[in-house]
């Protein structure tokens, strides 16, 4: 059996976005289907609350224990645990724990997973004295770009306050 593509732990192109990390792992344009990224989770971090208009989300736990919150549906995770966030569902990711944590993360349809590393580069550049990063013509035009919506739920700041967590940067 031939193989494609091998990567040793820690190989791939990687970013850190607040305490949140991406490691590019398998590119949709490699695979004609799917993306992969492994998520690092830095203790007390939450993704900002954002919605996918155009693919879904399947995540594996791989370190420490990973919150996930969608809609209603709140749950943590240990190593093996699986979690699918739809397409069209306000969710957030968390560090539930007092250890850093890992998920991997298969994006289907492929081609989201350039979405972080356009939002590194976003977040490396310079934005003007007092201005948030969401409220930037860059930045609204990359989450449009990539069919990404944020949101303000009302049970975010109760997630925040029961984990200890650093509210996410907007």
């Amino acid at each position: 059996m031939d193989i494609a593509r091998a990567l040793k732990p820690g190989d791939g192109h990687s970013v850190m976005i607040s305490g949140f990390g991406a490691t590019l792992k398998l590119d949709s344009r490699d695979s004609g289907t799917v993306g992969i990224v492994e998520h690092s989770f830095a203790v007390g971090t939450i993704t900002v609350p954002h919605r996918h208009s155009r693919e879904d989300e399947h995540s594996f736990v791989l370190d420490g224990e990973i919150g996930f919150r969608s809609d209603d549906t709140e749950v943590v995770l240990g190593p093996g645990g699986f979690v699918s966030k739809p397409r069209g569902r306000l969710h957030a990711m968390w560090n539930a724990g007092g250890r850093p944590g890992r998920i991997l993360e298969v994006i289907a349809p492929g081609g989201f997973e350039h979405y972080f590393r356009e939002l590194a580069e976003l977040l490396g550049s310079v934005t003007p004295a007092g201005t948030a990063l969401h409220d930037t013509s860059e930045f609204v035009e990359l989450a449009a770009r990539y069919g990404l919506s944020y949101g303000n739920p009302e049970w975010l700041d109760d997630v925040v306050a029961r984990y200890g967590l650093t509210p996410p940067r907007r």
